[in-house]
């Protein structure tokens, strides 16, 4: 990891020196790309990898995953329409969002993809009339304690809702053919996993006894990536994930969606220093990326790693956005030398979740995204 990211940073110093581009901009890293996507699923047997699109959905990324030949996971038209731009075969998408969206759902079946997730009555009446006998596979609520972003309230069913859900799809004509779950994003607690699987293994068993076979796991995302804090790696998580699926689905396809894990440690966005002040006991830096045009998750608890080229006495900062909200704080207490205003400042670990939730809010433009 420590040699990966110093070759990364060299590129990236070497393009930054290359190139004029107003910042901020947010660097995406082929090499690491390639790298992340040779990992996950190498330890975990029948698996079959999907991109989550909403993490990063430039379309230079999706390019370059495309020619990696991943598949891809999509829950709207606007992800689609990129994929169809490059060309996607249906059959490498998946879509796991449980409530879609009719124009969505339209485009999809015109278009020919044939996995969607459900977890409620009302969506399986909505498959069984605009995706007549497609494949289906229902989401479990599972525990997401451990996980920085938790997707346990929104979506999912307990078992025996599950199960009902499965045949209440078989008997309006979809193809029930397998269970979803979620960890969480962001997930550090191996042992979530080991409790999802069990419940769907319990899924399974029930709804083998009215006939329906389960033929496909989908384990979501949520592999973590190293923000400021040590987390489990790839290999880890698979090997203890197999060993538990080697169990209680040992010829199950077991789909894999990640986002995070793929593009996150890609990305470093380079950003400038654009004041400073001193408020009460406090050191502020103010930089020309924040909460709304691109570091929307530093409210929900993703601490960055920031590096700055200074030498200046060490002190602790808070960092704010450029807009005049006050609701645009990056972090605090982050300990940096003091740096100068018009310097750079490179923000590490950022390819995920941040451009993507990024807005033009109080007219700042949303960054743009090189590959390198």
């Amino acid at each position: 990891m420590k040699k990966q990211r110093e070759k990364m940073m060299d590129r990236v110093l070497n393009w930054i020196a290359t190139h004029d581009d107003d910042t901020p901009f947010l660097l995406i890293d082929k090499e690491v790309l390639k790298e992340k996507v040779s990992q996950i699923g190498k330890g975990i047997n029948n698996s079959k990898v999907f991109y989550a699109v909403k993490a990063n959905p430039d379309i230079e990324v999706l390019r370059f995953l495309n020619e990696l030949k991943v598949g891809f996971e999509i829950a709207s038209e606007g992800e689609l329409a990129i994929l169809k731009q490059l060309n996607v075969e249906p059959e490498r998408m998946i879509t796991s969002n449980p409530i879609k969206t009719f124009k969505f759902l339209k485009e999809a079946v015109e278009y020919g993809i044939n996995y969607y997730a459900f977890d409620s009555f009302a969506e399986v009446e909505k498959l069984a009339k605009y995706a007549p006998k497609k494949k289906v596979y229902v989401r479990l609520s599972v525990p997401n304690e451990g996980s920085e972003w938790p997707l346990s309230k929104k979506f999912g069913v307990e078992i025996e809702d599950a199960v009902k859900l499965l045949l209440y799809a078989k008997e309006k004509g979809l193809e029930p053919i397998g269970i979803t779950f979620h960890v969480g994003s962001q997930c550090s607690n191996i042992y979530n996993w080991h409790t999802a699987i069990d419940k769907a293994r319990q899924v399974k068993e029930l709804a083998l006894k009215e006939g329906i076979e389960i033929r496909m796991l989908n384990i979501g995302g949520g592999y973590p990536i190293e923000y400021i804090k040590k987390v489990p790696d790839i290999e880890t998580i698979e090997m203890k994930i197999n060993s538990i699926l080697q169990n209680y689905f040992p010829d199950t396809d077991i789909f894999i969606e990640p986002g995070r894990a793929v593009v996150g440690d890609a990305g470093v966005f380079v950003s400038r220093i654009i004041g400073k002040a001193k408020r009460g006991d406090e050191n502020w830096l103010y930089i020309d990326v924040g909460v709304f045009n691109g570091l929307m998750e530093s409210i929900g608890g993703i601490k960055y790693q920031y590096i700055v080229g200074s030498r200046g006495e060490e002190k602790h900062w808070t960092i704010a956005g450029p807009s005049c909200d006050s609701f645009d704080v990056i972090d605090k207490e982050v300990l940096l030398p003091e740096p100068d205003v018009g310097s750079l400042i490179l923000i590490l670990s950022a390819g995920a979740y941040t451009v993507s939730y990024a807005s033009e809010f109080n007219g700042f433009s949303i960054p743009k995204t090189f590959l390198i």
